[in-house]
């Protein structure tokens, strides 16, 4: 936990001005120590996210930070082109004195510094279409600004993150050295993930083969990583920009229906409670598809619902690898939390398949408008 003296020297290090006052800690995150530091200046209380980076996950966070300062810096040139301020619809991160959008401690912590984006709100998950379609809008844009960026230029922060041919290795090395005695009780959820390896396959095979094209994706396209104005629920800005790098729409599109569109809750153990909500998958699609349709190829029009068959099949089974490896990599709070969630998943996955489809029918319908 970090201290008063600690937060007051970081932001130091970033020429924040004023009297410090206090900070709070923020707890949505997962990854990073994220907390809300306050300072008064000119009479004025002003705000500012400061986040310790996990140096475990992201292993090389400068190549991290120079992706968020140079996708960040284009979007806001983007927004500006349109009106006169990008203050409230895209981070802002402050630099250093030595002109450096991160600093390290003595200690070797990393650590970076963002203005909080005033009267803004964000939702874990919700029920109301509205910030659904909203949430579409956001990640939608988010493609729309950066679809003339060079993403060659972008680092890989986390390499082979959405190589399903790759998961799948590790998944079936996982069952074979069956490492924490797990495999006998998991072998009917195992049996369902290997019959999916085809269809969750297909994605990255059609990009590898040219048919689809990379773009700069967000990678983590939940709800909660889209901030919205507390009184007129209208999306703001996409945060939590970590994992940009280059990638499929479609895995971007498919990421953010597996968490808005599930009924039940990840770790839901009574399976007949999930299923693929439509109302949602509609609401998210039409914002979503209804603002990238004009820059999308036609095969990745294609390809939007079967994102969402993949990434759902890839979280699931990378959740059932770690629970056969002995639940190394993925947080859990019971034992058997990792099973449960592949199982979750499987069922998610599945519902999915039997709809794909219907799915698929709502993109075009979306891509016609």
């Amino acid at each position: 936990m970090a201290t008063d003296a600690l937060l007051k020297r970081v932001c130091e290090k970033f020429q924040i001005q004023g009297e410090y006052q206090f900070f709070n800690v923020i707890n949505s995150g997962h990854i990073n120590t994220t907390y809300q530091v306050f300072f008064l200046r000119n009479g004025e209380m002003k705000d500012y996210i400061i986040q310790q980076v996990n140096t475990y996950v992201f292993r090389d966070p400068i190549a991290v930070m120079d992706n968020i300062s140079s996708v960040t810096e284009y979007i806001r040139a983007k927004i500006k082109e349109k009106q006169a301020t990008a203050k409230r619809n895209v981070l802002h991160y402050s630099k250093t004195s030595d002109e450096k959008y991160y600093t390290f401690l003595e200690d070797g912590s990393f650590w970076r510094c963002c203005r909080y984006i005033d009267g803004s709100i964000s939702f874990e998950q919700t029920d109301d279409l509205d910030i659904v379609e909203e949430a579409g809008i956001a990640f939608g844009e988010f493609q729309l600004y950066l679809a003339d960026y060079p993403v060659k230029d972008l680092h890989i922060v986390i390499p082979h993150f959405h190589n399903t041919v790759r998961r799948f290795e590790a998944f079936k090395d996982a069952v074979r050295e069956n490492l924490a005695g797990r495999r006998e009780e998991a072998q009917e959820v195992i049996d369902g993930y290997l019959q999916l390896e085809e269809i969750a396959t297909k994605l990255y095979k059609l990009q590898k083969s040219g048919a689809l094209p990379l773009r700069v994706t967000h990678n983590d396209t939940k709800p909660s990583n889209v901030l919205f104005d507390e009184q007129t629920r209208k999306h703001l800005s996409v945060i939590d920009l970590d994992t940009v790098m280059p990638g499929l729409v479609a895995c971007d599109f498919g990421d953010a229906i597996r968490v808005i569109g599930s009924t039940g809750a990840e770790d839901e153990r009574d399976l007949s409670k999930v299923r693929l909500d439509m109302e949602k998958y509609k609401a998210f699609a039409r914002g979503f598809v209804g603002t990238v349709k004009d820059r999308l190829w036609e095969m990745e029009k294609q390809t939007l619902a079967l994102g969402a068959v993949t990434i759902t099949v890839e979280c699931g089974g990378r959740f059932l690898t770690d629970y056969l490896n002995g639940d190394k990599y993925f947080r859990i709070h019971y034992p058997d939390q990792n099973l449960v969630r592949a199982k979750c998943h499987l069922v998610l996955a599945q519902d999915m398949i039997k709809r794909l489809d219907e799915m698929q029918r709502v993109v075009d319908e979306y891509c016609k408008k």
